[in-house]
Order: structure tokens, then sequence, then C-alpha cells
């Protein structure tokens, strides 16, 4: 192997940190582009009352612990960023990071489309770097210190942009009925995340958070906190999601139902064979009185119901379709003190003194109006790519998941990795276990196969996707098949993909990312 090749990675957050480490230990040159002054992602800019979805055995990379002083269940923001900046001291990385560094767009120089698509293998020949006419990565990238823009050509190009930032999603209106019309503040909460002193921005203010996802809770939480009863928080959402205290019922931790190997003999699979699919047919029953013994416990430890807060989907879906979140320490204490007001609404609109909520027919004064509307991920993935061949094909169609064999190469795309994308209950655990996969190609360790088998794989896990997560597969979650997937991976790199020590271990408990640690081109 060349040890010379450069590595282009867009994004210092927990996927491009991870790309970056994998990569140097390939004996590659990795330079990591990231707009920001710092590192982490979207952890780097999010509310100072955010904490981690996950345990610190979930969320962690397979060769750092955590540190011993840190002994919360879900850590903070501040304790995440610090345990992040810990992990690019340790592996040196920030030598090859460079901040303030905005990627404009992206464009490959090598063959043209025309010969690409006729292609049978990837990059030509199922290589990394397998093009015939030597193909490269050309980045064009401005310093947002200085307005200089620069260009670079990197050999392999790992995209670890992510999709919960930079291209906010902002719903459309009829004419006359959006945001012109009001008079008072309108913001996105990636804007809200961004500011220094939120506090002061909200106090005193009637403030309406439109939206159900994680931050839209969390954003109305320190609403209330601020302002209490004396200008209570509007919450407006459309869909109810499962919303939990604890990742635990009676003392036994979810991941025993969901994230250890003898759980993935209750689902179907993408790629499973006869055997499989029988188990997990049978096993359906069980599936579903695992189910609703959960759902019974959160709807009686919860006040769920009185709050009219019952999702209309199963426990089981939200886990398979990364839906389901922590609530905020006293959500609920606040709602019946008062502090948080929640609204349904299928349709809402603006008037001059904030939102009208047109199903019931119900106007809500506002201050101040944000948006918790989530991002366009597929947007900011398209808008990376100068060629419009690679616009088109590369998010695939609205109606399907996002392409990616092993969620992480576009058959069509050569020489291009796109890590972090796809989601699970723990982002890190995924995104560095296709970062180790991605470096692991790279050095030569195996060989793609043909395009046409990657696109029929694509397509299997585009059933289950359909299957599992409905109308939200455009997420492509894959929690709840974490460990069959890292089993593909393993067996890609020909290492053993039974990492647990003993019979009983390894089908009873939950796998994380310290399994995998050390797995190596050698394993």
């Amino acid at each position: 192997m060349d040890r010379k090749r450069v590595v282009g990675i867009v994004g210092a957050g927990v996927s491009g940190l991870a790309a970056c480490k994998h990569a140097i230990d390939r004996g590659f040159r990795p330079v990591v582009f990231e707009a920001d002054e710092t590192i982490g992602g979207v952890w780097a800019h999010t509310l100072e009352s955010t904490r981690l979805q996950a345990t610190t055995t979930s969320f962690r990379f397979s060769d750092l612990a955590w540190p011993a002083s840190v002994t919360a269940t879900y850590p903070g923001h501040s304790e995440v960023m610090e345990y992040l900046r810990s992990y690019a001291c340790e592996f040196d990385l920030l030598k090859c990071i460079r901040f303030s560094s905005q990627v404009l767009g992206v464009e490959y120089l090598g063959a043209a489309e025309e010969e690409i698509m006729g292609w049978e293998q990837w990059s030509g020949g199922g290589k990394a770097f397998g093009a015939e006419k030597g193909g490269r990565w050309c980045l064009t990238v401005k310093d947002l210190k200085t307005g200089n823009i620069e260009v670079f050509q990197v050999d392999f190009l790992i995209l670890c942009i992510g999709r919960h930032s930079g291209a906010p999603n902002i719903p459309e209106f009829p004419t006359n009925k959006g945001p012109e019309l009001f008079k008072g503040k309108i913001l996105h909460s990636m804007d809200y995340s961004y500011m220094d002193n939120v506090s002061e921005f909200v106090k005193g203010k009637s403030v309406t958070v439109i939206g159900s996802g994680k931050s839209a809770f969390d954003i109305a939480a320190e609403v209330a906190k601020v302002n209490g009863t004396a200008q209570p928080c509007t919450m407006i959402y459309r869909t109810k999601h499962w919303r939990v205290d604890k990742f635990s019922i009676w003392g036994v931790k979810l991941s025993y139902f969901y994230l250890n190997r003898i759980s993935q003999l209750l689902l179907h699979k993408p790629g499973e064979g006869f055997l499989h699919y029988i188990l997990a047919s049978a096993l359906s029953p069980l599936r579903w009185t695992i189910t609703k013994l959960i759902e019974a416990y959160f709807k009686r430890s919860i006040p769920l119901q009185k709050h009219g807060m019952v999702p209309d989907y199963s426990f089981s879906f939200a886990m398979s379709s990364c839906l389901i979140a922590m609530l905020p320490e006293g959500f609920y204490d606040r709602v019946d003190e008062g502090s948080i007001v929640l609204k349904n609404s299928k349709r809402f609109s603006f008037y001059n003194d904030g939102i009208i909520l047109e199903d019931a027919n119900e106007c809500i004064k506002s201050d101040i109006v944000i948006l918790a509307t989530g991002f366009r991920g597929d947007q900011k993935l398209r808008d990376i790519f100068t060629a419009n061949w690679c616009r088109n094909i590369v998010a695939g169609s609205s109606d399907t998941s996002v392409p990616l064999y092993r969620e992480c190469i576009h058959p069509r795309i050569p020489q291009l990795a796109i890590v972090g994308y796809s989601e699970s209950l723990s982002d890190i655990y995924a995104s560095e276990r296709m970062a180790n996969w991605v470096t692991h190609f790279m050095a030569g360790g195996f060989q793609l196969p043909s395009i046409r088998c990657m696109e029929e794989s694509v397509a299997e896990w585009a059933k289950y996707k359909s299957l599992y997560n409905g109308k939200y597969l455009r997420r492509s979650c894959i929690s709840t098949v974490n460990i069959w997937f890292n089993d593909l991976l393993c067996k890609d790199m020909a290492c053993n993909a039974r990492r647990k020590k003993g019979f009983l271990a390894e089908w009873f408990q939950p796998y994380g990312p310290a399994d995998y640690a050390n797995l190596s081109l050698r394993q």
C-alpha cells in the first residue's frame, strides 16, 4: 500500500474523528476539513441542558473508555465535549484538522459520468483506488477567518457531515399565512442552540416551540425553567413520540431486550436465510409481548395518558426507527404546574401576534416562535457535490432509503464513503464501525463485490427499513439490527464476529463499542 495516500474527511464530529483515527492507523494521511472552530459536530453547539441519550458504555469509542471521574449514567453536554477532546488528544488527531474550513463543493476528477455508469466494478476495479485513470476528488474550501478559497485534491473522500445540522427544515406556508405576517421573532432550533445567553433572550417572553423531536422537548423545558408559570411555554406538536425518563424497566436495561444477539432472532433481517426467516416469524408473538410489557411500564411510570402523549405506534417501532429519546428532567412536572402547555395540531399558520392552530381554530399569542422542525439532511448531502450526476443519485429517491452499501458506500460514486449518515441508538457506535470498515477496505483488506451485487444488497436493506422504519425509512436506522450489521462488516474484514467470551455472554449480554476494540487487519 502507498502510505502517502491522502484521505480527505469532511467534518470533525464523532464520525469524522473516528474516520481520522482509523485512517492514521492504516497508514494514510488524513486531512479533516471542519467549518467550525472546534471538534464535536452537533455537540459543539447544543443546549446546555442536553445530555446523552445513551449510557457511557454505549456512547463511547471502542478504544477509549470514559474517565472514572464521570459517574453520571447520562452525562451532559460539557462532559461529552470533554470526552471527545480527550479522544482527539489521545490519538493526536488535532494536527490533521483544518478548522474554520468550509467545504463549498466536491467534484470527482477522473473518468467521465458515462464511463462510470458503465462500470461493473466499483471505481472500475472494486478497490478503493482502483480507477484506471487515477481518479481523485477535488475540494473547494473557504477559510472562514480570512475569506480565502483554496482547492485541494485527495485520493479518497469520506463525508462525515451528518444529517442533523447545517440545513434547517423550514415549513412552507400558503400565501398570507406564513411568518411574514408575524411581528415577533422567529428562529430555528439550530440558531437557538448557537445563542450565548438564551435565558435573557426568552426571559419574560411568550415563547411557542413548534415540533415534537428531542430538541423541542429540551427547548420547552429550558424556557419553562426560566419563565415558570408566569409566562408558560407552549409546545405545538403534530406527532406523539416515545419520550422516556430512563432506558430500563424494573431495573432491567432495555439493551437486554433489543441490543443482544438473542434479540436479533426476533427480527427479519436483510439478506437472512430460510432458518432466520422461520425463527423471526415464529418468535413474533414473543416480540409483541415484550413490546406490550415495556409500553405498559412506561404508561404507568410516566403520565403519558394523562396528557394525551401516548404515541400511535409501538415501542418496538420506536426502537427500530431511532425515534426513542430521553425526556428532560421534570418535564411532565412542569406540564402539571402549567409552565409548559402542550397543544396538538396537524396544521398551523401565522398571524400578527402569533400562531393559529387551524384544525382547532385557536390563536396562540407569542413573542418568540422557535421552529424545532429538524433538518434537510438529504439536501445537505446533495448540495456538497458540484456535479449534477452525483447530486441526482447520492441520496436516492424520496420513497426509499439512501442507497448506501454497508450504509456507507454508494455503488455508483467512486473513491468516496459516507460515514455517520445512517442512524443508530448510539451513533458513535455505528459510525466507528463504518469508519473501521472503510479504512480497512482502503488499505486493501478486501475487495468490494460487483456493482450489481452491491445494489441488490442495498435493495435488501431498503426492504428491511420499509418494514421496520415505515415512513421514517429515510433515517436509515439500523439500531435493532446493529449486531447483524456488524457481523457483515466483520465478515468482510475476515474478523471474528463473535466478540464475547462464553456462550451465555455471546447470546444474552448487550453488545457495545468496547466489544469491537482492537478490530484490526490481523484478527
